[in-house]
Parts: structure tokens; sequence; C-alpha cells
């Protein structure tokens, strides 16, 4: 337990550490935005602005985001799943994230209060020459409209051709000018979507801000229980301890010692770690109000970097006896392993990883866009509130079936908590697993 307490210690300390510093705000006071649809912008050769065409025709700026359109229960799925710069609370209501952004002008610290967001969480005003667009902060291409605020008279999109595919490029309407729009930079080589633009926004973002809610949550409660375990030594346990305790003698007794062996109490603290903060993000991400709902285990992002804590640990933690079965088998000829095992098995190395964030990322991602697609029954069987009897047998659809699936999803939050831990402990034991000897 006392090596649970020092690393949780640890990781809220790095964690408030980053807060703070996102928090310094420099005197600042307006926020940015960045695409939420994860779309890849255009960048058109010249950032000189165009002439503004009426919002809702199809002229060089494009739609309005505002115009009536048709409901799409995929996009509106996929917008409320994404990571966002501002937390919806409510009607106009928004929880203010700090907001932090590198371009070659330097480095912007402001808050998403300054954007004045209104409608679908976008920014009346620009900061600095930053937009804030369906929770997401953009940029103004060019570093434009940098010297001080201006009021955003509305902000269109449309669908451009580049380098052979058709991207989203969006638009800020400001004093009758067209100005077009620039995402962050994401270094996936477009693979998401993504791709390198002008600046970097380093924000604490919804994820971000519950992962940081969350490991304080986990901190208290097993601070509570440690000094419960000690002050109750030799005594049965209690309250909160009596709760806690039956957890982890699950993960020690099912998990760890089966899988690792009697080197299993050294990877105690990472497994418990990983359990409880996987089951934590994914219990809070079912609740559908604030400060829940954060799709975090659902953002490939953290499950990348979780699959890679494991596959360090893993990797760095094998054996002379792992690593001569893995890269020259013993008793196997030599042209066998030199172009068919030994690669498979270094292919094998990766694949371990890529599975844990795999899984993790898909079930967690399924189950919200499910959710969400039976809660879009209201408004496709009402069209969108046209219909007053299909919305009415829309909500009695859409509630039984929502009840069911956020059931299950509570089922799977603690399966794939289990399951990431389980694997992990797996590949764990089979990188420090001992030679026998019959």
């Amino acid at each position: 337990m006392t090596a649970i307490r020092k690393y949780w210690i640890a990781l809220i300390f790095s964690g408030f550490a980053a807060f703070a510093y996102a928090q310094n705000d420099h005197g600042h006071d307006h926020p940015t935005h960045t695409d939420q649809h994860g779309h890849e912008h255009a960048q058109p050769d010249s950032a000189a602005p165009q002439p503004a065409e009426h919002a809702e025709e199809h002229g060089k700026c494009g739609h309005s985001i505002n115009a009536p359109q048709e409901f799409n229960a995929g996009d509106n799925a996929v917008h409320h799943i994404s990571d966002a710069n501002i937390i919806h609370v409510f009607g106009d209501i928004y929880f203010h994230l700090p907001v932090i952004l590198k371009s070659e002008k330097g480095w912007s610290f402001m808050t998403t209060k300054a954007f004045h967001p209104h409608h679908h969480s976008t920014g009346e005003n620009s900061h600095e020459g930053y937009v804030l667009v369906h929770g997401g902060v953009m940029r103004i291409q060019g570093g434009q409209m940098a010297d001080r605020d201006y009021a955003i008279e509305d902000i269109t999109h449309l669908e451009v051709e580049g380098e052979g595919k058709k991207k989203m490029q969006y638009n800020a309407v400001i004093e009758g000018q067209c100005y077009p729009l620039e995402a962050k930079t994401t270094y996936d080589g477009g693979i998401l979507g993504g791709g390198v633009t002008s600046f970097m926004d380093f924000s604490i973002t919804r994820n971000v801000f519950t992962m940081l809610m969350t490991a304080i949550f986990l901190f208290l409660v097993f601070r509570s229980v440690a000094n419960s375990a000690t002050k109750r030594r030799g005594h049965a346990p209690k309250g909160l301890q009596n709760f806690i305790e039956p957890f982890y003698t699950f993960i020690r007794d099912e998990v760890a010692k089966p899988n690792i062996g009697h080197h299993y109490e050294k990877y105690m603290p990472y497994l418990m770690s990983a359990f409880f903060f996987i089951l934590g993000l994914n219990l809070i991400g079912q609740i559908p109000f604030f400060p829940g709902s954060a799709n975090v285990t659902g953002n490939i992002s953290i499950t990348i970097v979780l699959a890679v804590l494991t596959f360090l640990i893993s990797t760095f933690s094998a054996n002379k006896h792992f690593w001569e079965h893995t890269l020259w088998m013993p008793g196997v000829p030599a042209l066998l392993k030199i172009f068919i095992l030994t690669p498979i098995e270094i292919l094998g190395l990766f694949l371990k990883p890529f599975t844990l964030l795999l899984r993790l990322f898909a079930n967690i991602t399924a189950g919200h866009i499910v959710i969400l697609s039976f809660v879009s029954l209201i408004f496709i069987l009402g069209k969108s509130g046209e219909s007053m009897s299909g919305s009415i047998i829309g909500i009695g659809a859409s509630t039984l079936l929502t009840l069911f699936m956020m059931t299950l999803e509570l089922l799977v939050a603690f399966l794939q908590a289990f399951i990431f831990t389980m694997l992990s402990a797996t590949y764990i034991g089979t990188a420090i697993e001992e030679p026998h000897h019959h």
C-alpha cells in the first residue's frame, strides 16, 4: 500500500504542476478554438482576406455553421465524444479551461472565457488572432487580426479539394471580410485528419481536466485507505478500506501472482494504478452531465500512452532468457530464425501494446457512439421538432435503449480496466519468466 501511495503522490504532483502552469494567465483573458470533428483544414495559397458571402449561400466563404441543416446522427456523435478546450455545462453556461498556445509569434496564455462562448461552444470574439469554434481553438491563417479583439460576425465552412481528397475549410467573418482558419498542429502525418499548421495547442482540455480530477480523487481515496489501514493494523477493515481492499486482493491474487510470479510485488503499484485510473475514467465518463461525460479512454492518444507504459515496463524488465527466445531461439536452424521466426517475434513485441491501446479505445468509443445514436432517435423520428408524435416515440425508444446500453457500459467500464491490467501483467510475466529446467 505504501508503494501505491508514493506512486499516486508523484502522479498528482505532476498533474498539479501542469495545471498550475496552464493557469498562468499572463494578463490575457481570451480563448482559442480547435476543430472538434478532427477535419484537416486546407490552407489557401494567399492569406489575404476575401469578400464575405451571405452566411447561408454557397459562396467563397461557405455555409454558416449556425444555419439550419439536416440533423446528422454521425456528426452529432463524433462531436460529443471529441475533446474540447471548454466544458459545456447547460445552455450558455460553460466551465472555462486554461488555453496555452504556441505560434511563431510566441506563447499565448488565456482562458476560454475571453472568447465569450455562446451557442455550440463557439466564441463571439477573436483574441490574438485565435477563434473558438465548436469548443476547439483555431487560428486565423497568417496570424492576422492579432492586434486586438474582434467581434466574430459568423463562422462558415465549406468542402475544398486538396492533395487528392476533400477537406473541411472553416472561415471567420470579421468586419464583413472572410478569413480562413486553421486547426492546431497534430503530428499524425494526416492519418487522423490532422497535420502541421502554424500553431500548437498545449491547453488543459476537457480530457486533461477529467484525468487530473480523477487522479486527485483517487489520491484522496487511497490516502484515506492507507491512513485507515495504518491505524487499524491487525483489525478487520471497515468503511472505505473495506470497499477498496477486495479490489486490491483480487488484482494481487488473481492477476499479479499467477501471471508475474514471485516478483509480483515490484509491479503491483503500476498494475493497481492502471486498473483504478482506467476504471475511474470509465466511470466518470458514464456521468451524462458536468463534471462527467468526457470520453477520455475513448481517445486513442490516451490509450497509446497507457499501452506504451506497459511496453516500456515489460521491455526494460525483460531478462536474458526472454531476449534469447525472442531474437535467437535455441535449437532452431539459423535460416529459419533469420528470415521467419525472429522478424515475427520482433513484430510481436510491438503488436502487444497495439492490442492494448486498440481494445480499450475501440470498446469505450463504440459504447459512447451507440448511446448517442440512441439519443439521436428523438431528433430523427421527430424530424428535428417537426413531428411531435415522432419525438414522443423517439423519447420512449431512446430511453429504454439508452438505459440498457448504459447498464452494459457500466459492465464494460470494469471489464476493460480488468482486461488491460490482466494483459499488462501477462506481458510483464512473460518478459521476466525464468527458464524451466527439466
